[in-house]
């Protein structure tokens, strides 16, 4: 029986940062989760931890039932892990083939598999994977993924980079993966709208935990939520009695995402883990200096 992906209490970070923790997650096989939330809020480091990548501080990771050792990535990939990473990460001297045979598995599908997902990879197949485009790029790390039959595919920033109808093309063969493949799909994105609009379910990450989650279809159609969210208010089930927040009338300090925004965010801006502590005040030594003199002439 087959039950996809179960995080339980889990907790990760870097270094000696606590980035999340006490998290419970479940995507069951065949369909998509995107995982939404501000810059810096930890998405990436959950999927570096649930693919063995980094260590989890506490709690579980389970495929199938089969709970998976912590820190182990090799461990993770065998029970069915894959990462498809926001920076890609290919052998860029090589071709499209060999890129693809370099992750194919014995038992698995061949390289030429993978151009009945991705046709348009067969006139590019035996050109260096440097030369090709974002979008070629995207669809060979994909096609990477994919040869290794996969039960949870763990996809970083899918349009990071490309142009919104590549990107809007690369969201129909993520559905169309999760379907044909019956592998449960974690989705980190920043297109918010079009990833709300291909997936099954949705979460918002923010300051530590989830804030927000449930049906893609019902967040998608109801954006406050959404952007409440980004600001770290933690959802009620009982909306008589949730915390509201008047976005319209908070102006942040760093804006969040907007639901109807295409472009992604530059996620080179990274949002302070907390908005109330104010910087330190420069302070003009000169004016206190004039200060300390004018006062020693009136004592004397």
């Amino acid at each position: 029986m087959t039950t996809g992906l179960l995080c339980a209490g889990l907790a990760g970070g870097h270094g000696s940062s606590e980035v999340f923790r006490d998290l419970d997650l479940t995507v069951e096989p065949g369909t998509v989760l995107t995982l939404l939330g501000p810059n810096g809020a930890g998405k990436t480091t959950l999927l570096l931890t649930l693919a063995g990548v980094l260590p989890a501080r506490a709690g579980t990771i389970e495929v199938d039932g089969v709970r998976l050792p912590s820190g182990r990535p090799h461990a993770a990939n065998r029970a069915g892990v894959v990462l498809v990473p926001d920076n890609r990460v290919l052998f860029t001297s090589l071709s499209v083939e060999d890129n693809l045979r370099a992750a194919a598995r014995r038992d698995g599908p061949k390289p030429r598999a993978m151009l009945e997902t991705f046709p348009d990879l067969e006139k590019r197949w035996d050109v260096p994977a440097g030369a090709l485009s974002g979008g070629e790029q995207q669809m060979v790390v994909m096609a990477r993924a994919l040869i290794q039959k996969p039960k949870v595919l763990l996809v970083d920033e899918l349009s990071m980079g490309l142009a919104p109808l590549i990107v809007q093309s690369l969201f129909r063969t993520l559905r169309q993966v999760a379907e044909e493949y019956g592998c449960a799909v974690v989705l980190v994105e920043q297109h918010v709208r079009m990833a709300l609009r291909m997936a099954d379910q949705a979460a918002v990450l923010n300051r530590g935990g989830i804030v927000l989650r449930g049906a893609a279809a019902e967040l998608a159609a109801d954006p406050r939520r959404i952007e409440a969210a980004y600001f770290g208010v933690r959802d009620s089930e009982d909306k008589s009695v949730a915390e509201p927040v008047a976005v319209a009338e908070v102006e942040p300090v760093d804006k969040p995402v907007a639901v109807d925004e295409v472009e992604p965010v530059d996620k080179s801006v990274a949002e302070p883990e907390s908005k109330s502590v104010a910087g330190p005040v420069a302070v003009d030594k000169s004016e206190v200096a004039a200060e300390s003199e004018a006062g020693a002439a009136a004592s004397s």
